[in-house]
């Protein structure tokens, strides 16, 4: 049996994208297409399977047979059709509105990895016009499944004494080491940026468009100078994008240009902008720009410093709780959060060591639970800021148990128990739904029972 890493079947689905890269098939390997299962009214072309199976062995880390796999495959697109068919049954809504909007987010995907609209047209071997125009039935068909798979399972909920049965059936070399994980909230100060910087940066952007004006490459000016590390590489330029995706005050200078036209200086909350335009084509534009930033004065710097060594001292003295002390004194835009850092893996506040900036671990670890930090200079995205961290948990490595890890325990054991509701599900669908395999796949290896004896 071919091995790949598995997933439950209704996330496989999901994740799968039936173009196929023009670089993906030679001309050996043309597919004459053909049906080759029906699931209800539905059906599933030999194109299908075949796009997926060449997509999977581009990345490589399989093993195992090439028919082993295709199986997989299909049982995977079985139950997407299962899942199609039962949205057709139950009159699944779907908006055009909704398809546009998740297409747009794809589309943008596709472009920012290829650079250009000419290398995505090249590696799909098809127009934008028809990517878009493929991209469009696909992801109407996703969001049908997605809306029925949601409504499976939208009312499984796990009771205290289940999670608790949930764990104690399980072996004792299948529960997971916890590693060390902390809790830490935040209080930032952001200093002031005086006249005086700002005039700084608005003169060296007025000589570059001098210089530009003048016969000097935009391109050059943008490696040299730009403090857009993501940009500045590629002579500054963006790639494609549409209104929606920059900055507003971005967005309406550069939409105004025309193509080589250079703007004016456009003030952002990420710095101050030249733009460039490269080229118009329908509704996405591609522009290059030259991002500098207004730098913090020494002296605001440091009134930030003594600033949060203050609110350090009074959290000390317990004049504020830590929580009084962000509402009130915190520049942080999280700050409702009551200070705490998210950790954007886990999506809650506990952060393993790895997780953690090394330089805000190296302060933090050396910290009681309880305590407060000294100001701590952090610059992101090129604007700096004085911080200080509050430990307010830490945990040493452990096997998972219910004191500690109740809630990630809880999260396994409801998961589990809907991926048993979907597969009993999909065990009942099947044995009222018309379903017909070809005979040549027949003799693959399921896990459910896809064919009626």
């Amino acid at each position: 049996m071919t091995k790949i890493r598995r997933f439950p079947l209704l996330l496989i689905f999901l994740s799968v994208l039936y173009i196929s890269p023009a670089q993906s098939q030679s001309k050996n390997d043309t597919i004459i297409d053909e049906i080759i299962a029906i699931v209800g009214g539905n059906v599933i072309l030999k194109s299908d399977l075949e796009n997926q199976y060449l997509q999977i062995r581009s990345q490589g880390n399989i093993t195992g047979t090439a028919t082993g796999l295709k199986c997989q495959i299909l049982e995977n697109l079985l139950f997407q059709k299962l899942l199609l068919h039962q949205a057709q049954v139950d009159s699944v809504q779907v908006t055009d509105a909704q398809v546009e909007l998740e297409m747009d987010r794809r589309m943008r995907y596709f472009l920012s990895q290829a650079g250009t609209p000419e290398r995505l047209e090249e590696h799909f071997g098809k127009t934008l016009l028809e990517i878009k125009n493929e991209l469009r039935d696909v992801i109407k068909e996703q969001m049908y499944t997605e809306q029925t798979q949601q409504k499976i399972s939208k009312d499984v909920v796990i009771t205290p004494s289940e999670v608790k049965i949930f764990f104690r059936k399980l072996p004792s070399d299948s529960i997971p080491l916890i590693n060390a994980e902390f809790e830490l909230g935040v209080i930032v100060k952001q200093p002031a940026i005086g006249e005086e910087e700002r005039q700084v940066v608005k003169e060296k952007l007025k000589g570059f468009k001098d210089r530009i004006a003048k016969g000097d490459e935009f391109s050059t000016l943008a490696v040299l100078y730009s403090e857009d590390p993501g940009s500045s590489k590629q002579g500054g330029e963006l790639g494609m994008f549409k209104r929606g995706e920059m900055r507003p005050e971005f967005e309406a200078a550069a939409f105004k240009l025309k193509p080589g036209e250079v703007s004016d200086i456009v003030e952002t909350e990420d710095g101050m902008h030249l733009i460039q335009m490269i080229e118009r084509r329908g509704e996405y534009i591609n522009v290059r720009h030259i991002l500098l930033q207004p730098k913090v004065s020494i002296i605001n710097l440091t009134s930030a410093k003594l600033f949060l060594d203050s609110v350090a001292t009074l959290i000390a003295k317990k004049k504020y709780t830590f929580e009084q002390a962000v509402m009130r004194f915190s520049d942080d835009p999280n700050k409702n959060s009551g200070g705490m850092m998210i950790n954007p893996v886990s999506g809650n506040t506990r952060f393993e060591a790895s997780q953690v900036d090394p330089k805000i671990f190296f302060v933090v670890d050396k910290l009681k639970v309880g305590d407060i930090s000294v100001p701590v200079l952090t610059t992101d995205r090129g604007k700096q800021d004085y911080r200080i961290y509050y430990l307010k948990a830490r945990s040493n490595p452990h096997k998972a148990n219910l004191n500690e890890d109740y809630a990630r325990i809880q999260q396994v054991a409801l998961e589990k128990k809907k991926m048993e509701v979907v597969n009993e599900w999909i065990t009942n669908k099947i044995k009222s739904t018309y379903i017909t395999i070809m005979k040549d796949y027949r003799t693959c290896p399921f896990q459910r029972k896809w064919m009626k004896e």
